[in-house]
């Protein structure tokens, strides 16, 4: 877990808020990959890339605020 002490927080809400949600109109990318996965739709290349593109900052923001936390409550 030592890569994601070394992100810091603002960066990765930046990167999330940007490629996370990208593009914000008709809905996100990852939105609409999430749903495909759901209904078994997911099954092109092009839309497993674009699931792990846009989810990767989604993942990363996660471990870093369970990080954080787990962090702050050692101390």
């Amino acid at each position: 877990m030592h890569f994601i002490d070394r992100i810091s927080l603002p960066m990765l809400l930046i990167i999330t808020a940007f490629i996370g949600l990208a593009p914000f109109v008709p809905e996100p990318h990852v939105w609409e990959k999430l749903k495909m996965l759901a209904t078994g739709e997911l099954t092109k290349p092009i839309d497993i890339f674009d699931l792990l593109l846009h989810g990767t900052p989604w993942v990363l923001l996660s471990l870093k605020l369970i990080r954080i936390q787990s962090v702050s409550k050692s101390n």
